[in-house]
């Protein structure tokens, strides 16, 4: 039996909210990727492990916000908890690899290329493992067009975060980055979910897994309160939101920048500093 699908239950809320938390962890994930181009090398580890884990916890919950509409009419569902936590671990590490890389090469050529390519393929992976978390009496079938239509969607609009997180031009250019990233995580959700039908056995309650209210929304906690320490920490960093060190400031007329290079050499006590250029051709 085919089973009906909805993936808008709640009508534009959690497509609208999903979205938002896609560009927030967005943006503060590629704001953190921006700042590890500024620092000395020992501090970028660190500055990328935080951008890592912030874009992963975006890109785990705004799937399963957006999760949170979806309905298959005819049956129930359930959520395995194990899948479902993998699923946010997965997201984290191929994202973090994606970022390690353009942190350490830069935002051009193969390393953006390659970056790109796995970030991308790190939310298609979280979105496909996720799914794969649903328990319901019935199997799950795609269409395989739009599913590598759905991966080359993450991919290019990872990439295209990713260029404009390395160009270190300010504040702007992260907020633009952000909603590109934002656009990557939730095109390919629903075109990945568009891809997707459901073959009902029965309607059963299944037996594994708990239900979403269950589940989903305790485990979202934790993603939401990291998001919001991750916040603080970008907002109390002035080089997160400058995005590149503030020049100083110009010197007032007639001072200069720097002092002179030339010294001034020294004298006999007792005799004139300009003794050579006051002699007269009469005393030379």
């Amino acid at each position: 039996m085919q089973g009906t699908v909805d993936g808008f239950s709640y009508g534009l809320v959690t497509p609208v909210v999903a979205y938002l938390m896609a560009c927030l962890g967005g943006a503060l994930g590629l704001r953190c990727t921006t700042r590890s181009m500024l620092v000395t090398q020992s501090w970028r580890p660190g500055w990328l492990a935080l951008g890592s884990a912030a874009i992963g916890s975006g890109i785990w919950t705004m799937h399963f916000i957006a999760m949170m509409g979806f309905t298959v009419e005819e049956a129930p569902i359930h959520y395995d908890r194990p899948t479902t936590y993998a699923s946010l671990g997965v997201a984290v590490v191929m994202v973090g690899i994606g970022i390690f890389i353009v942190g350490y090469k830069g935002a051009r050529g193969a390393a953006l290329f390659t970056g790109g390519t796995i970030t991308g393929l790190g939310v298609a992976s979280m979105h496909y493992l996720g799914m794969a978390g649903m328990r319901l009496d019935g199997r799950l079938q795609y269409n395989t067009l739009t599913v590598a239509a759905s991966v080359v969607i993450a991919m290019a609009a990872a990439t295209a975060a990713l260029w404009a997180a390395g160009q270190v031009r300010g504040f702007a250019w992260s907020v633009g980055a952000s909603l590109v990233m934002g656009l990557a995580v939730s095109g390919m959700h629903y075109t990945g979910m568009a891809a997707l039908s459901v073959h009902l056995h029965g309607t059963a309650d299944p037996a594994a897994g708990e239900s979403p209210a269950a589940l989903l929304a305790p485990m979202m906690i934790g993603p939401l309160a990291f998001l919001c320490l991750a916040g603080v920490v970008v907002l109390f960093d002035p080089l997160m939101i400058m995005g590149k060190p503030v020049p100083r400031a110009d010197p007032k007329p007639g001072v200069p920048a720097h002092p002179p290079l030339t010294s001034t050499p020294r004298r006999r006590p007792g005799r004139p500093a300009n003794v050579h250029a006051h002699r007269t051709p009469q005393n030379r």
